[in-house]
């Protein structure tokens, strides 16, 4: 079911000189997100990413088009609705946003508090969060006393705290370590999963989006360039900036100068097959190639797990005689995809 929904939407910010252009933030964007899913949009600074989490949570109005949530058009609510909206919506940051001067349980208590809560349900909703997230002994601290990801735990148990329906992420992962972070992505997870709550994941990290999410869509000059499945987007990019964020954590077919060195490092023909989503394993394609007597070495490359379904690129040198080589790409061919062949042989 949608749950958020955005239909031609444009957001123009007015010209920074006189005389110039308005700044076209979101460039007629539609989009869909369903009901307890997790999407991440990812985009180079200045995609228009950024502008589209803020039209969400209605910090911004669209220059034209309609933004809805769960069939309401937000762009026609009044203040007082959308403050009520905005209770509805929990947000995480880069850089926390923790008022220094109150503990963690006071930093966590903070929404509750401008909600108007009674002090006991307060008090009990505060234990319950800041267990959710791993720092019951922490109540006590100050934000100084804590590391950034604890910092960060505190900022999702203070975004939960009104019990959002939706829960906005700008770069949540941005100011942490590798380690740290895939923390905090576990933790969102559990989020999704054990709560229900729709993610909305903003990032320029395709790591994030491959850990996290069922869904990328990827931005550029603020519209949308590509859309799908976290599977789909990883092993097939359509579009050329798509392809620069997957070559970050995904080794492509080498080309160019990446070839080059590895003709000059490895005397053998050099093949790449492709594997994907199948019951084939990196290890068939090996045992049709040693079958036929080849000798074979893995020199770039590899497979890749999305979800439990795997795909990947895996270049190959093969030394032997040419025609037990030619035997042995065929015999390879029946378990995978040949999509490039080095012509040297």
């Amino acid at each position: 079911m949608t749950f958020i929904r955005l239909r031609g939407v444009t957001k123009s910010f007015p010209a920074a000189a006189k005389g110039a252009a308005p700044v076209v933030a979101v460039d007629d964007v539609s989009l869909d997100i369903a009901a307890g899913s997790i999407t991440g949009i990812i985009g180079y600074s200045g995609a228009g990413k950024s502008t589209v989490l803020r039209l969400v949570n209605a910090l911004e109005k669209p220059t034209t088009g309609s933004v809805e949530i769960d069939g309401r058009d937000i762009t026609r609510l009044g203040e007082r609705e959308l403050r009520t909206l905005r209770g509805d919506i929990g947000m995480i940051f880069q850089q926390f946003n923790l008022f220094d001067s109150r503990t963690v349980a006071g930093n966590v208590a903070y929404p509750l508090e401008v909600a108007g809560r009674p002090r006991a349900e307060i008090r009990t909703r505060v234990e319950e969060l800041l267990a959710f997230v791993g720092l019951a002994d922490k109540a006590r601290s100050y934000p100084e006393q804590l590391s950034g990801g604890q910092k960060q735990r505190v900022g999702i148990a203070r975004a939960l705290a009104t019990e959002p329906r939706i829960l906005l992420a700008d770069e949540a992962t941005s100011a942490l370590d590798p380690e740290t972070t895939q923390e905090v992505l576990g933790l969102l997870q559990r989020v999704n999963a054990e709560l229900g709550i729709t993610i909305l994941v903003i990032t320029h990290e395709m790591e994030v989006v491959r850990t996290l999410a069922d869904r990328i869509v990827v931005m550029e000059n603020g519209r949308i360039i590509e859309d799908g499945p976290v599977f789909d987007i990883l092993s097939t990019p359509q579009h050329a900036a798509t392809r620069r964020f997957v070559a970050s954590i995904i080794d492509e077919v080498p080309a160019g100068e990446k070839l080059q060195a590895l003709r000059e490092r490895h005397p053998g023909r050099l093949v790449t097959f492709s594997i994907r989503d199948g019951d084939v394993t990196q290890a068939d394609v090996f045992a049709a190639i040693a079958a036929a007597g080849v000798r074979f070495e893995l020199i770039h490359g590899g497979i890749n797990d999305i979800g439990g379904r795997v795909f990947g690129h895996l270049t190959l040198s093969l030394s032997g005689e040419t025609d037990a080589v030619d035997r042995a790409i065929a015999a390879a061919r029946t378990h995978a995809t040949l999509i490039e062949e080095d012509p040297r042989g």
